[in-house]
């Protein structure tokens, strides 16, 4: 078969079965009485491994190395295929968010192009302070999926409060795309999501905060509810009253407890929930004492009756904690 038939079926040009045949990966085993190359079936056998072989991503040399060499084992080329790939895709997925990140900005022009770049990479450095400064410094410049790449990320506890004071002026997406870490199989990751969305205004942090408190981890939900207490949000109150028994953040908790109680109905909710926490029998002493320090902040009568009974608790120290309380409320 000729050299333009030999392209017109494999597909590879005239040209480049020459520039194989100059490197010597195939040679036509033949020539016509006209002394034109006549490939044999066997040469077009080659050819199309030469093309299997490449679309590996093999260079031509190792090519050679693979179909002349007898003793060659795929194995370690292979796995070294598998690296180079994988190396090109992560640089090649880098660069795409890059830009993608750059197109978010809606640069007006090279200079907006450039600053935005300069921020981005500042916000990726090895440098804690560079990191500070470009979220202390970034303004409306960074794409707000930068900042919460960055927030889910970042280890260095000052830095992480300078993202999420940055994070913070971001608005609904930012509370949103922060939602998103909430379900990381990562421990950590969830943590920083949750600690960003505790320090975001607006419904709509809010919003992704109640949804936090059904979390099955108990560190979000942690984070949650004192966020939302603080915000005035009722619906933390059970979780609220968990942490107290449980001595997990149960200062904060009682704190956010006390925010809630300046409502009046809200009062009478967190008396009932500790009243009912109190009469479990698996509520051992020193969750008591903290639930009737917690119940110190709550006015109200049905929280005065369960101080009362807590006066008469078996525990010394759980039974004086609620009788100073008690003298409190009637100096007052």
């Amino acid at each position: 078969m000729l050299i333009g038939e030999v392209a017109r079926r494999s597909g590879v040009s005239a040209r480049m079965l020459r520039h194989y045949e100059s490197l010597g990966l195939v040679s036509p085993s033949g020539r016509t009485g006209s002394g034109y190359r006549e490939y044999s079936g066997q040469d077009i056998r080659r050819v199309f491994h030469i093309e299997s072989l490449r679309s590996l991503g093999l260079s031509l040399r190792e090519i050679g190395r693979a179909l002349d060499d007898p003793g060659f084992t795929p194995s370690l080329l292979v796995d070294d295929l598998v690296r180079q790939t994988r190396e090109r895709i992560a640089a090649e997925t880098e660069l795409l968010t890059l830009l993608s990140r750059v197109d978010a900005s809606d640069p007006a022009g090279w200079d907006d192009v450039l600053q935005v770049v300069a921020l981005l990479r500042a916000l990726g450095s090895k440098s804690a302070d560079a990191r500070q400064r470009a979220a202390l410094s970034s303004g409306d410049e960074v794409p707000v999926e930068a900042l919460v790449e960055a927030a889910l990320s970042e280890t260095e506890p000052n830095v992480a409060g300078a993202i999420r004071w940055a994070l913070a002026r971001s608005g609904d997406r930012g509370a949103a795309l922060l939602a998103q870490g909430l379900g990381s199989p990562v421990a950590a990751v969830r943590e920083r999501a949750v600690q960003s969305l505790a320090e975001m205004p607006g419904e709509e942090a809010a919003a992704r905060l109640r949804d936090a408190l059904d979390s099955p981890d108990a560190v979000v939900r942690g984070h949650a509810a004192p966020a939302l207490g603080a915000r005035g949000a009722s619906d933390a109150i059970p979780t609220l009253i968990d942490m107290v028994v449980a001595g997990r953040n149960d200062t904060g908790a009682a704190d956010a407890l006390g925010v809630l109680a300046r409502d009046a109905p809200a009062a009478d909710r967190i008396a009932a929930g500790i009243a009912d926490r109190l009469a479990e029998d698996t509520t051992r002493a020193p969750a008591r004492g903290r639930l009737t320090q917690a119940l110190g902040s709550v006015p109200g009568a049905r929280a005065s009756r369960a101080l009362v009974e807590l006066a008469r608790d078996e525990d010394r120290a759980v039974a004086l904690t609620a009788a100073y309380l008690l003298r409190l409320r009637d100096e007052h």
